[in-house]
């Protein structure tokens, strides 16, 4: 009677265990990283000065540094719907900002695309979203409903106090579908649901996609207290708007931290790709550095669109090595499925940049590069402005009631040289690519479908 009595013993002893190394997924696990409004200047590893940024320069000092890579757009959905579908904005219904006024409200995601999150959940991954969805605040455009196993976050564009949750009164946090009221600072919120996550998942047979899509720093510019106090002693005289942001950077940089250290501590570090982006350039008039580049947030010169961006995979992306190489966001799409070994869907405008992760020499991913964004009020009457950008050119219209612009970005980085009159060839040939690629988006709708009624 004894062994059989062992036997049973040694079974319920090893279902109660941590799962072992031959049962943990063999696929690579996927944690996508989104920061809201980071300038391209405002990391220590990007030239910062006045800024402390350990934690996510210690990240993206694991894996390759790029320094050439563009959001899809200078606004928030927009840039989400680019780098979660895999096309461009225009294409997946999404030029503009979604907001809660259907009269303010300048995107609709479209049903048919087919998101990273249904991708990953198809091949069998765990997918989860934390923090800001910003691609629809109503069915059928929720996350749970657009590939998502789990959602636990903000479903609109910005919150209007980063401690009270609220977007013109409304309150959209969401578990899954249910409406929740936690306590604390939204970056706090995000960064321990996001180790949660992680400490469930580091027991699960299944390997998963996480979407981190934190607010900050975007307005309002509301650190926690302590925070400023902290960067102001350590900065004498530094202008109160530029302390502000710098604080909440800082206070993000340390949430990243702990959401890092629990897949090291968990041991899932091993055997995820961690990809760090921000969706646009910082917000000038809040004291953003976007560096040496022209302009910011909203814009389609450089400082709106140029975002620093790290991508790690340990023993697969060699650490401290770092990439000129040029890539947007929807490229991240072909590019986190390539590396897990799933089939990336056809039709895509997006083309992986996993041989230049590897070390290897890849031909540029384009020929031809268009950003274009939809917006209302004065200063854009529900018109865009775009860009094109081929080869050292690019052509732009930063207001839809200002002349279109032609730089040299070779000979003129910072975008102060206007050629439109001096080289009208060009000018006229990156027209002609413009207004080919707006017809192509002509095609698809970007307004909540009105229901039709019978009498």
């Amino acid at each position: 009677m004894l062994k059989p009595i062992l036997f049973l013993l040694s079974v319920v002893l090893w279902t109660r265990l941590p799962l072992q190394a031959a049962e943990k997924p063999t696929k690579p696990n996927v944690l996508v990283i989104l920061v809201d409004d980071l300038g391209y200047g405002d990391l220590s590893s990007y030239g910062a000065t006045d800024l402390k940024s350990p934690q996510i320069d210690q990240l993206i000092g694991r894996g390759m540094k790029f320094t050439n890579f563009y959001a899809n757009c200078p606004v928030c959905s927009p840039t989400r719907a680019a780098l979660l579908t895999g096309r461009y904005q225009d294409l997946v219904g999404v030029p503009g900002v979604i907001r809660t006024h259907p009269e303010n409200s300048w995107g609709y995601l479209l049903p048919t695309a087919i998101t990273l999150a249904d991708v990953f959940h198809q091949a069998g991954y765990y997918t989860g979203i934390i923090g800001k969805w910003h691609l629809g605040l109503e069915s059928p455009n929720t996350p749970n409903e657009r590939g998502f196993d789990f959602f636990h976050g903000f479903l609109g564009d910005m919150m209007d106090d980063y401690y009270q949750h609220r977007r013109h009164n409304v309150n959209y946090m969401r578990l899954n579908q249910k409406t929740i009221d936690p306590q604390g600072h939204a970056t706090d919120l995000f960064t321990d649901w996001a180790c949660e996550f992680l400490q469930q998942q580091a027991t699960s047979p299944k390997p998963f996609f996480l979407y981190l899509a934190y607010n900050a720093p975007h307005t309002p510019i509301q650190p926690p207290k302590e925070w400023v106090e902290k960067v102001v002693r350590r900065e004498p005289g530094i202008d109160p708007k530029r302390a502000k942001l710098v604080a909440l950077i800082e206070h993000l940089d340390e949430g990243i931290g702990k959401v890092i250290q629990t897949l090291d501590q968990t041991g899932l570090s091993e055997n995820t790709i961690i990809v760090f982006s921000s969706d646009n350039g910082g917000q000038l008039s809040v004291g953003a550095n976007n560096g040496n580049l022209r302009d910011g947030k909203q814009s389609v010169y450089e400082g709106g669109l140029k975002v620093p961006t790290g991508v790690v995979w340990q023993n697969r992306i060699a650490p401290q090595s770092q990439s000129d190489f040029m890539a947007m966001s929807m490229d991240l799409f072909p590019t986190v499925c390539e590396a897990a070994g799933i089939s990336v869907p056809e039709g895509l405008d997006a083309v992986s940049i996993l041989p230049t992760l590897e070390g290897k020499t890849q031909a540029p991913l384009r020929q031809n590069w268009f950003y274009r964004r939809r917006e209302g009020g004065t200063r854009y009457g529900g018109k865009t402005i775009e860009a094109v950008r081929s080869g050292d050119w690019k052509l732009l219209q930063n207001s839809p009631f200002a002349p279109l612009e032609l730089y040299n970005l070779k000979a003129d980085p910072l975008e102060k040289n206007n050629l439109a009159e001096k080289n009208r060839k060009k000018f006229n040939q990156m027209s002609a690519l413009l207004r080919a690629e707006i017809q192509r988006y002509g095609s698809v709708p970007w307004q909540k479908p009105i229901s039709s009624t019978s009498d």
